[in-house]
């Protein structure tokens, strides 16, 4: 191959795997099976399954929406297209924090492409979208241009957030990509508020915007999950929670964490429809997706959206994912959707070898001119650190330096006169 891009391809892709709501009244089946999980230390009965056995479990009923026809050709291409770029963007960004290029931290989507690729796709332009720390394939896939977000991770002023955000906080208001947040579940709560100032800006109606927050398996834990979903079932808020449930909270595994591991359901008790789907299939991803963001449009109804994909590299960058067996490990790069994407789409005669070579040389020049955009920006300057600390003026906002006095010189001083007078 021309470029970096692809691990060695797999002969053939997994069979179909599904996803189902949490009352289980209906089953979306995708083309490809969801690879299977970390495996717990804690035995869990059969009417308590894991995340694994239950993709297996869910009924076979098809519903009427997976009858419709499947992409066509050139849609699939787009898809292999930006999730060859995300890839490589990803990889080289690896490399570039290893060059000491990037600062702070830095969370890759690596093995998780055709998920972002099919929620993005599934989003409108004026749709609003909250994501996690792990956002450099959203910020792409939603448009920013794979410079822009070099730029940032290298903290220069091209950068999406002026080169003051970094890794973990991509933002584009035109885009109506409100951040990248790096507190865990940090964007739930304004999440949930965007999607209850939409109820004051508009109605209900296939023209309606919607709010889509991401988020990973781990977040679905904290307290704040719990009340935006209350909130968003009571107020009946238009938005759709999507989890990416990779299997581990850092290095601790779902069904560890979690006393109902099947994720989708915890809307159960807030009556909220929730769904699981294969994220190794950008057009399941994405059709989930478009209806759940539908219901959330025309009805006000809120949904969860549980997306099996899995990263094949540790948390962080940092992380050498010293909790996963060589074995676990082996498998999963087995399992990489992107060759399996790849091949398939050969196999169907969509792609050539010729035109997929094309396709992957042109990540590797794209994120090669990515690198050399950011390197080319230049530093924030010091006369801009408080520039943009609140959207707009602030009187008598703090404007010190590092190092500055906080207090004038000679307040004790005159302090002391004072006293004595």
């Amino acid at each position: 191959m021309a470029g970096r891009t692809q691990d060695p391809q797999r002969e053939k892709k997994a069979a179909s795997s599904g996803s189902a709501r949490a009352d289980g009244a209906k089953t979306t089946t995708g083309r490809t099976k969801a690879p299977a999980r970390s495996t717990g230390t804690r035995a869990r009965s059969a009417a308590s399954a894991t995340p694994a056995t239950a993709a297996k479990k869910a009924p076979a009923k098809r519903a009427s929406a997976t009858t419709r026809s499947g992409p066509d050709a050139a849609t699939r291409v787009d898809y292999y297209r930006q999730m060859a770029l995300i890839r490589e963007f990803e990889q080289r960004a690896g490399e570039m924090y290893q060059r000491a290029k990037i600062g702070g931290y830095c969370h890759l989507n690596l093995g998780e492409e055709p998920s972002v690729v099919g929620l993005m796709t599934a989003l409108r332009p004026t749709d609003y979208l909250f994501t996690n720390y792990r956002d450099h394939g959203y910020a792409i896939a939603r448009g920013m241009g794979a410079g822009r977000v070099m730029a940032e991770l290298f903290g220069r002023s091209d950068g999406v957030s002026k080169g003051l955000g970094g890794s973990m906080h991509m933002f584009d208001v035109d885009k109506r990509m409100l951040g990248g947040y790096g507190i865990v579940g940090g964007q739930i709560p304004p999440a949930t508020g965007a999607a209850l100032a939409l109820t004051y800006r508009g109605k209900p109606g296939p023209d309606a915007e919607a709010v889509m927050c991401q988020m990973g398996d781990g977040t679905t834990n904290i307290g704040a999950f719990h009340e935006a979903l209350n909130l968003a079932a009571i107020w009946k808020l238009p938005i759709v929670y999507v989890i990416i449930n990779n299997g581990l909270g850092m290095a601790t595994t779902v069904e560890n964490a979690s006393g109902e591991p099947e994720l989708y359901k915890r809307g159960a008790s807030y009556r909220i429809e929730g769904r699981r789907v294969d994220g190794s299939d950008p057009e399941v991803v994405r059709q989930a997706a478009v209806e759940m963001l539908t219901a959330a449009r025309e009805k006000r109804q809120p949904g969860i959206l549980e997306v099996m994909s899995y990263r094949l590299r540790g948390h962080s960058v940092v992380d050498p994912a010293r909790y996963r067996s060589k074995e676990e490990t082996a498998h999963l790069k087995d399992l990489d959707p992107l060759p399996a994407y790849r091949a398939q789409l050969i196999a169907d005669g969509v792609l050539d070898e010729k035109a997929a070579e094309k396709i992957d040389g042109d990540a590797v020049k794209e994120v090669a001119d990515a690198i050399a955009f950011a390197d080319a920006s230049p530093e924030p300057s010091a006369d801009q650190l408080f520039q943009f600390t609140y959207a707009t003026d602030v009187p008598n906002a703090p404007r010190l330096m590092p190092g500055d006095p906080v207090l004038a010189p000679g307040w004790d001083t005159d302090r002391a006169q004072k006293q004595e007078a």
